[in-house]
């Protein structure tokens, strides 16, 4: 019985579900599921719009929003920003970041009229301003690649131009404070910099020589002459050396003269003292005893004019060597007769060595 009416349920509902598939869509019913059909429909379709109108501006990027392939605005501010969705309205990314390009091997002209081989890099970005970031977009079509090449090309005649103005010298020396390369390097960056911003939205950040060869005729030449210019600063330093070795000896010469007379005085001051000195004690020993200072005086003058190699022949009762025959006399000491007949005695006085 209750298997019965189950069937009899579902058979009723499928033959509901019939009546309304074939219900012509005129009927209140089919009028309502439609419109809901189509609604659900125009709304995905929005929401799609919508999400394809939305962009994202990342760090370091530049947005530029094309219409119909021309650029209408740029959006530098990173986050979300809306266009019109496609055909109408594209986006295009463009690179901020720092990029370097090298310029390649150029061989140029000094102001000397001498050859060298120089390569250089650039180290450039597109400016952060609407104005650069159109520039850029219009002349390269948004392909770092090309504006590398281009900014190549430009390298290349800015170098030749730029080294006519420096010469050899001052790019390759001996003295580093006669090498003017960085004044070379910021010629050439703030000749690029004006052309590139003008032209193509780029701001250059940095200049500098990679490389500096010498060709073959010039390598010979650059040598001789860092050779001569060597020999003469040499010359010039052996000329100072001498010249300094002179100014030393002559104040030498002078001090030690100084010096020596100095000496000579303060000698001439000590020797006058003492004599001085020994004059006072002289008197002195005079006013003791006369007779013991005679004879020491003259045993001084004996020791002042004899040596081991002196020969005199002289009288033996002549002062001072008569003190050698008859010693000192006293006050109260007679003196010797003369022995009868006596000649000048003939002495040989001398130190014995």
């Amino acid at each position: 019985m209750s298997s019965w009416h189950a069937h009899s349920h579902s058979h009723g509902h499928a033959h509901d579900h019939e009546h309304d598939a074939h219900e012509p869509p005129g009927t209140p019913s089919g009028d309502n599921r439609f419109r809901l059909r189509v609604a659900i429909a125009l709304l995905c379709v929005v929401i799609a719009a919508a999400v394809a109108s939305f962009i994202q501006v990342r760090a370091g990027e530049a947005t530029v929003v094309t219409r119909f392939g021309q650029p209408v605005r740029v959006l530098l501010d990173p986050g979300l920003a809306w266009r019109l969705p496609a055909p109408i309205e594209a986006a295009m990314h463009v690179d901020l970041r720092l990029h370097t390009t090298s310029s390649g091997l150029q061989d140029v002209g000094t102001r000397d009229g001498s050859r060298i081989i120089v390569q250089a890099y650039v180290a450039w970005r597109v400016g952060a301003d609407p104005d650069d970031v159109g520039r850029f977009v219009r002349a390269v079509r948004n392909e770092p690649d090309e504006a590398a090449r281009q900014i190549r090309s430009l390298v290349g005649s800015a170098l030749q131009t730029t080294s006519a103005g420096f010469d050899l010298a001052s790019l390759v020396n001996t003295d580093p404070a006669k090498v003017w390369i960085a004044d070379l390097e910021d010629a050439l960056r703030r000749q690029i910099d004006a052309q590139l911003r003008a032209a193509y939205g780029v701001h250059v950040v940095q200049v500098g020589l990679e490389r500096l060869t010498l060709p073959a005729v010039t390598l010979a030449a650059t040598v001789e002459r860092m050779s001569a210019e060597r020999e003469t600063v040499a010359a010039q330093r052996m000329a100072d050396g001498k010249r300094e070795a002179a100014q030393i000896r002559s104040d030498a010469d002078r001090e030690a003269r100084i010096t020596v007379a100095d000496a000579t005085v303060e000698a001439a001051n000590i020797e006058a003292a003492s004599r001085k000195d020994a004059a006072a004690i002289y008197g002195k020993a005079y006013a003791g005893n006369p007779q013991l200072y005679t004879m020491l005086r003259s045993l001084d003058t004996l020791d002042s004019v004899i040596n081991a190699n002196t020969n005199l022949v002289l009288r033996a009762d002549a002062a001072p060597f008569s003190v050698l025959v008859r010693g000192p006399l006293g006050a109260d000491t007679p003196q010797a007769p003369a022995t009868a007949g006596a000649s000048p005695a003939t002495k040989r006085a001398g130190h014995r060595p």
